[in-house]
């Protein structure tokens, strides 16, 4: 026999990637010739390549309903998982935010006569600082171990959880803000507090971690907020007002600087953190 198939065909049809009318002369050539059935076999068996493909497409994860959309929006997989995983995305949470809202409202519509939803306003900007506290670190990510050994920057992974817990907490309490037309612009002060106490929470959680820092910066919040009431007994507290909104502008746009300074400690806080609970 003078002939014998190419090599790279060899190789194609191995991986079961040789198309007609190729596939049919290697086909034929193949059962009458036992030197290219012995190269064949060099490069890999067909069946078992096969095999291997099908496994691995059954064993591949089935993206959710979530995961699915971001992917058919231009997400890249390995971000839409991160995102579908998010712990605050979860009911539970959702349920628990929707819950604190309703209250907060009823509350407001309850005291109808001040001049501002104090209680709404005091607790809208928690829940972002508490989802990010919730969707960052081993004690309550998912796929914490997964995130860790992934080839991505431990800011960019702080990020890409960030933006899933300001959509789903800004997107709730701005849908909240509308149960609170009688109040007007006012019933939106919490936005700049929550962008302020979320910023700084993630400039500490480099250096305290994401447990100890949001904590204390909620604490810091709710003694702020105590503080504001015993100066001043008005139901429009001192974070409310003009001034203090401009003050969380300034600490918002000040934290998020000290944030991009810091971003490469994410990555050594990320590995120490992986590194002591393998131990």
């Amino acid at each position: 026999m003078t002939w014998h198939v190419d090599a790279e065909d060899l190789r194609a049809y191995a991986q079961g990637e040789l198309a007609p009318p190729a596939l049919w002369s290697a086909d034929t050539h193949l059962v009458a010739c036992a030197q290219c059935r012995e190269v064949l076999a060099s490069v890999g068996d067909p069946v078992d390549a096969g095999w291997e493909r099908l496994d691995a497409e059954l064993d591949a994860p089935r993206p959710g309903l979530f995961e699915g959309l971001l992917m058919r929006l231009g997400v890249a997989d390995h971000t839409a998982r991160l995102l579908a995983a998010t712990p605050v995305l979860r009911r539970s949470w959702l349920g628990a935010v929707v819950a604190v809202l309703l209250m907060s409202i009823a509350a407001a519509h309850t005291t109808a006569a001040a001049p501002s939803p104090t209680l709404f306003l005091a607790l809208a900007p928690l829940l972002p600082l508490a989802g990010v506290a919730l969707s960052y670190g081993p004690a309550l990510d998912p796929t914490y171990e997964m995130a860790v050994v992934a080839p991505m920057h431990g800011f960019k992974l702080l990020m890409v959880r960030t933006v899933a817990v300001l959509a789903a907490a800004l997107g709730l309490s701005g849908l909240a803000t509308l149960a609170l037309p009688g109040y007007g612009l006012g019933a939106l002060a919490w936005l700049l507090p929550a962008l302020a106490l979320t910023s700084t929470g993630l400039v500490l959680t480099a250096r305290l971690g994401p447990v100890l820092a949001p904590s204390l910066v909620g604490g810091a919040w709710v003694a702020l907020l105590l503080a504001a009431h015993a100066y001043d007994a008005s139901d429009t507290l001192v974070p409310f007002t003009a001034a203090g909104q401009g003050v969380a502008a300034a600490v918002a746009a000040l934290a998020g600087g000290l944030l991009f300074l810091v971003r490469d400690r994410f990555d050594r806080f990320q590995s120490v953190r992986f590194q002591g609970d393998a131990v």
